[in-house]
């Protein structure tokens, strides 16, 4: 299963801090040889201040006591630059503690920073220091020290990038803290700020597109209404163009939410469109899955993806999280997907056939023949099929739904317009990028 392993992918797209939940998981899954998860962390762990986590992976890599001598010295540089960021940044933090001083800040950022620096002596150089220090409590582990003091700097912040990368900052704090609401609402901070029309170039909005999707993977399928708004994200035009183009790896998060959702989503119907343009250069077993079923109509095909579907998502660290019940572990995800993968498989089955043996649905479903009975006659109701069981030869009836000619024209035009689109975004960008060189 590690061929499906999309950390490889997704790592380079996000903070190198996030990258360790997903070697957690991976570690504890057994994908790869643990010596290799090992190594890989204190590779990520040489551009942290995280020396000390760094020395214990050490000692359990190669079962000593003894750290290599620069690992010593680094943590004795890492101490020293805490105590002269801390230092540098104190007037701020004394100021930003004393509650009844903060009450005097406004909304109007240029009367904070005249107030601060004609009652407090607090300057640009104090300002800075605040970021430089938050910067670097992220960079040794402290995640909610950097969070507050990231928060306290935007407040005060009138650069826009330094304001964006201490906003990107925030997020990474806020999921690594695992505080989903709150990180979602960073989310939605900087899709704004990114979807706005003065951001600094189209290159750099699409490139902050595909960061901000791949953040977002932790919180959307951790919070509860997570698979709604990933779709929400994923799906818009901008959005999914950027990952047909440079991350196409992501549609297996939007087809998996697309498939656990319990309302058919309006979009799905555009959104196999796109899995029929791209199902032949992404393997992945979840987007192939629906392939099988809504372009290839290839049910043995659906029957056995689904196999490799259910191991893709138990071993895929956002797909595959746990819950501990009574004495066994369960993966909700897993269960609420075969059981809704199987829903696809037969709906479309029924619609297309005229006649079905309740015999041989039986069996493909694993339930005796009055369980299938009752199976079908729900699912007749809750798709709205126009369907009559015979019990007298154990069929269903299916009777024939011809499309109407003027929504396929619709459907038609619709798919053209939002291909010439996508060709139009990559030449705009294929010339700009040449224009920049």
């Amino acid at each position: 299963m590690a061929d499906y392993d999309l950390t490889p992918r997704i790592a380079p797209n996000l903070d190198r801090h996030l990258v360790f939940p997903l070697l957690e998981f991976l570690q504890e899954r057994g994908l790869y040889p643990n010596e290799h998860i090992l190594k890989f962390k204190i590779e990520l762990l040489n551009n942290t201040n995280m020396v000390d986590y760094a020395m214990d992976i050490h000692k359990s890599l190669y079962q000593t006591e003894d750290v290599p001598q620069d690992m010593v010295e680094r943590r004795v540089e890492v101490v020293a630059r805490l105590k002269a960021l801390e230092e540098a940044a104190a007037p701020l933090v004394t100021f930003l503690q004393n509650a009844n001083a903060v009450q005097e800040l406004r909304a109007d950022k240029q009367y904070n920073l005249l107030m601060l620096n004609e009652r407090y002596q607090i300057g640009p150089d104090q300002i800075e220091a605040l970021y430089q220090y938050a910067k670097f409590q992220f960079e040794c582990g402290n995640y909610s020290g950097a969070a507050d003091y990231l928060y306290q700097y935007r407040a005060l912040c009138t650069n826009s990038e330094r304001s964006l990368s201490a906003l990107w900052g925030k997020l990474a704090a806020e999921i690594l803290m695992q505080n989903w609401d709150i990180a979602l609402e960073e989310v939605n901070r900087l899709k704004e700020i990114i979807d706005s029309k003065n951001f600094s170039s189209p290159l750099n909005q699409v490139q902050n597109r595909i960061w901000l999707m791949h953040w977002s993977l932790f919180i959307f399928f951790n919070n509860d209404n997570g698979r709604t708004q990933i779709i929400d994200l994923f799906n818009q035009d901008k959005y999914l163009n950027a990952i047909q183009t440079n991350a196409p790896h992501l549609l297996r998060y939007l087809a998996t939410a697309f498939i656990v959702n319990k309302r058919r989503r309006p979009q799905f119907k555009e959104f196999i469109k796109v899995i029929q343009q791209e199902h032949q250069s992404v393997d992945d077993p979840i987007t192939q899955f629906l392939a099988c079923i809504y372009v290839n109509y290839d049910f043995d095909g659906a029957q056995k993806k689904m196999k490799e579907c259910e191991e893709v998502i138990l071993n895929d660290p956002f797909l595959g999280k746990r819950i501990e019940e009574s004495n066994f572990s369960t993966v909700p995800l897993r269960d609420e997907f075969l059981e809704n993968a199987r829903l696809f498989i037969f709906e479309t089955y029924c619609r297309i056939h005229q006649r079905i043996d309740m015999g041989v649905l039986a069996e493909k479903l694993n339930l005796n023949y009055e369980e299938a009975e009752r199976w079908i006659v729900n699912l007749i109701r809750t798709s709205k099929l126009d369907a009559k069981i015979d019990t007298k030869t154990g069929t269903v009836s299916m009777e024939p739904n011809h499309p109407n000619v003027y929504e396929q024209l619709i459907d038609h035009t619709k798919g053209l317009s939002g291909r010439t689109y996508k060709l139009v975004s990559q030449v705009l960008e294929h010339a700009q990028a040449q224009a920049a060189r």
